[in-house]
């Protein structure tokens, strides 16, 4: 029953992150077309994150978010070139 639930946490935690993801390239967009450079956008995106990672985490739960992002980043997970199946 326990492994049921978790598969059903599971999918809500990835429909969760699909909605999150399109209000970000909404967002990414709407900047886009307001004449914002992608690295501007970048930079204010990742530091409103952490800003909110710490005021929730506290500073070590920003450095493990962080450490996973990185360990993610050096396996491709977020190359252009990445297919996804």
């Amino acid at each position: 029953m326990q492994s049921g639930l978790n598969e059903i946490d599971d999918m809500i935690v990835h429909e969760k992150m699909q909605v999150a993801l399109e209000y970000q390239n909404d967002a990414w967009a709407d900047g886009r077309a307001d004449g914002i450079e992608p690295e501007i956008i970048a930079d204010a995106a990742i530091a409103f994150a952490m800003r909110e990672t710490i005021r929730q985490r506290g500073e070590e739960g920003a450095e493990a978010l962080l450490e996973s992002l990185r360990e993610r980043m050096l396996a491709g997970e977020f190359s252009p070139e990445r297919n996804i199946q």
